[in-house]
């Protein structure tokens, strides 16, 4: 067993069930950030955790966030891993689409938030 201080760092694998289309997604994501698909996916989840639990330890300290767990960070490595230079709209652009892609996902799946063109935007629904 490999230990870091108290923490057990020996390898162990993990199973998961996706559909076949989110693991292809995945895998052209891995690849165009020259990751494996198991290093992409654990690095995926970690940065996912951050946004549930705030600063989340990565597997080296190199991945590690350094703004108490800021999530930014992390899209901002990824983004400059795979393109190496980006300009400041490069990285804007980066960042946001998740947020956008999100925004919508949420907005069309809430039955609780609704679209009112009588009253010019979205409104929340009692129920």
């Amino acid at each position: 067993m490999s230990t870091d201080g108290d923490v057990d760092t020996s390898r162990s694998s993990v199973r998961t069930y996706v559909p076949a289309y989110q693991k292809e997604e995945w895998e052209r994501q891995a690849d165009r950030m020259n990751m494996s698909l198991s290093e992409f996916v654990r690095s995926m989840v970690q940065a996912g955790r951050q946004g549930f639990e705030g600063e989340v330890a990565g597997d080296s300290p190199d991945d590690a966030p350094t703004d108490d767990g800021h999530e930014l960070e992390t899209q901002v490595v990824a983004e400059l891993r795979e393109r190496e230079c980006c300009s400041w709209d490069d990285l804007v652009t980066a960042v946001t689409d998740d947020i956008e892609s999100e925004l919508e996902r949420t907005l069309q799946e809430s039955p609780r938030i609704q679209h009112s063109p009588r009253q010019g935007g979205y409104v929340l629904e009692d129920t």
